[in-house]
């Protein structure tokens, strides 16, 4: 599974209805573009330092997904449908999804613009 980045932060929150969703799953992966959205919202908490350790100590049990040759592929697929079918999505969204796609794996999320993605999983908590 992936986790989004509402996910994530989920998790570091401890939040218990998104740790009974993966109870049991064993390979949580978490995209490159994920990462740096979690970092760049790290720099404005005031509680930055108690996160930094969760997520050095987090990012042990967690497969981070670059973005590759292979994704680029899948994500100007991906803007294609969406740009025909009329219903954009945020570009780090995309990303996101094209990952997704490309790992065939689903993605653990709130933001429910995942569901306008043919083909794609969304695991609500």
């Amino acid at each position: 599974m992936i986790l989004d980045t509402n996910a994530l932060s989920a998790l570091a929150e401890g939040d218990e209805a998104l740790a009974a969703c993966l109870a049991g799953v064993h390979d949580l992966c978490v995209p490159v573009v994920v990462l740096g959205e979690f970092r760049f919202g790290l720099r404005s908490s005031r509680h930055r330092r108690v996160y930094e350790n969760w997520l050095r100590e987090a990012l042990r049990d967690l497969e981070v997904l670059p973005v590759l040759e292979a994704t680029a592929d899948c994500y100007a697929v991906l803007c294609g449908e969406l740009k025909q079918a009329g219903t954009p999505i945020p570009s780090n969204d995309v990303w996101i999804a094209a990952l997704a796609r490309e790992h065939a794996l689903p993605i653990v999320t709130r933001d429910q613009h995942f569901e306008r993605v043919r083909g794609l999983r969304r695991i609500p908590w």
